[in-house]
């Protein structure tokens, strides 16, 4: 386990330490320099050392933990995830005792550090591997790296609970908990060999990179709640649809007609029309903008459409940083990592507004603040697991790599004819959205040929 992965899963598992420092701000009236400190020492303290608790039972252990600790890690990790995913739907309030008294600090800070006693189990059979030293060397800097990332998130906590209130508390818990589901799958995959660079940290980092766009595009909620002015949502959505329609044509149909392979791109961009179509018919969705409704019937609410309509954009965008990455690590001569960056970037870039695009109607459809921040959030969470999978498919089947981007290219395009371009034209001030268009398309345009291999 590297230094990005363990970042990662340090912060994944200070999320539920992150959420209860918000509680603590809430209760105090002002955050002084003293109680912010408090927290970040207790729950930075517990949150390191329960890792190492388990590591050094897992080491007692290691005979037996060799043969199923991958699984078992996927397992836990999926469990602890899930299972703060769960309470970030829940309504019930975190429990909190009043104070930054001993006693109260301490319940607190086991409490929600527990599970990654867990954690440090996983460690004997995926060792952590930062410096040339012993595992157990290595473990500890792990479990310190740990704390410290707690420490600097509960720190803050208090801070933002103490100004912001309860509203990044479900968000947050739904981000920590994905990540940590999304570590467990990567190591269950390193396990059965599926594939070997996975190994590489900077392919995990560049998967998430789209899922973090959206996240902050949603935590816009907290800055406003008002509904998005018309000029501005026509500027997002030119954007938006500029930047993806660029990628759709340079960076994912046009490698295939470079090589001459004309009815490669024309049947995979073809399928891609009619894959994405089948979904726009398939799934209940509600497109903001427009006001229209699509799909069967369903009992659904209208914040459930909302979030929907956002997944189906995200399911080919995640394809497509999937595809790009396994060709550049498979070596294809089309793609390079470089390239799979940009677009990677550029696809977490319009996924900003995307993500305003979920929250900021939910909330002015009359849901709460956390709960339309959360929507948003899961809205993303599509993305880097459909990265993973088409790396699986890949590096099974190089050859139909070309294919699988055409196809890609597709879908995105329909996307942009079917919601962008529309959305661009619903008011008086459309010129805006058409010129933020074409010079976002110009710019992605001109930074995909600068990054191409």
């Amino acid at each position: 386990m590297g230094l990005i992965e363990l970042l990662l899963l340090g912060i994944g598992l200070s999320m539920d330490a992150f959420a209860v420092s918000i509680c603590k701000g809430i209760e105090t009236k002002k955050a002084e320099f003293k109680q912010v400190m408090l927290c970040g020492v207790w729950f930075g303290f517990f949150q390191g050392l329960m890792p190492m608790i388990g590591y050094v039972l897992g080491s007692r252990l290691e005979f037996i933990i060799n043969k199923v600790a991958p699984w078992l890690a996927f397992t836990l990790l999926s469990i602890i995830g899930v299972n703060m995913l769960r309470e970030a739907f829940s309504s019930e309030e975190e429990e909190t005792r009043a104070g930054f008294d001993v006693k109260s600090m301490f319940i607190l800070a086991v409490a929600t550090s527990i599970d990654a006693l867990a954690v440090g189990i996983t460690f004997v059979a995926v060792p952590v591997t930062l410096v040339k030293a012993s595992a157990l060397i290595n473990t500890v800097i792990g479990c310190m790296i740990i704390m410290a990332t707690t420490f600097v998130f509960s720190s803050f906590g208090v801070k933002i609970g103490n100004v912001f209130g309860t509203r990044f508390k479900s968000g947050a818990e739904a981000a920590g908990g994905f990540v940590l589901i999304f570590i467990g799958l990567k190591i269950l995959l390193e396990h059965i060999g599926v594939p070997e660079f996975m190994d590489h940290g900077d392919v995990m980092f560049g998967l998430l990179i789209p899922f973090v766009g959206t996240v902050l595009g949603a935590a816009l909620v907290f800055v406003s709640d008002r509904e998005i002015k018309e000029s501005f949502k026509l500027i997002m959505m030119g954007m938006s649809g500029g930047i993806m329609m660029a990628c759709s044509m340079w960076t994912l149909l046009y490698p295939s007609i470079l090589k001459g392979r004309v009815v490669t791109a024309a049947a995979g961009f073809a399928m891609g029309i009619g894959f994405q179509y089948l979904l726009d018919k398939v799934v209940p969705h509600a497109h903001v903008f427009t006001k229209a409704e699509e799909g069967p019937d369903s009992s659904l609410n209208y914040s459930f459409k909302v979030m929907l309509s956002e997944v189906i954009h995200h399911i080919p965008e995640g394809m497509a940083v999937g595809i790009m990455f396994a060709g550049a690590l498979n070596g294809a001569e089309e793609v390079s990592l470089t390239a799979a960056f940009a677009l990677t970037i550029g696809i977490a870039v319009q996924n900003i507004p995307e993500g305003v695009f979920v929250s900021n109607p939910i909330r002015t459809g009359g849901e709460e603040k956390s709960k339309s921040f959360l929507m948003g959030v899961v809205s993303g969470v599509v993305e880097p697991l459909l990265g993973i999978l088409m790396i699986i498919i890949l590096t099974a089947f190089p050859g139909i790599l070309l294919f699988v981007m055409s196809l890609t290219a597709g879908a995105i395009a329909f996307l942009v004819l079917e919601e962008n371009i529309p959305s661009m034209h619903t008011g008086e001030h459309s010129d805006k959205g058409t010129i933020t268009f074409m010079l976002f398309f110009c710019l992605m345009m001109v930074i995909t040929f600068f990054t191409a291999g």
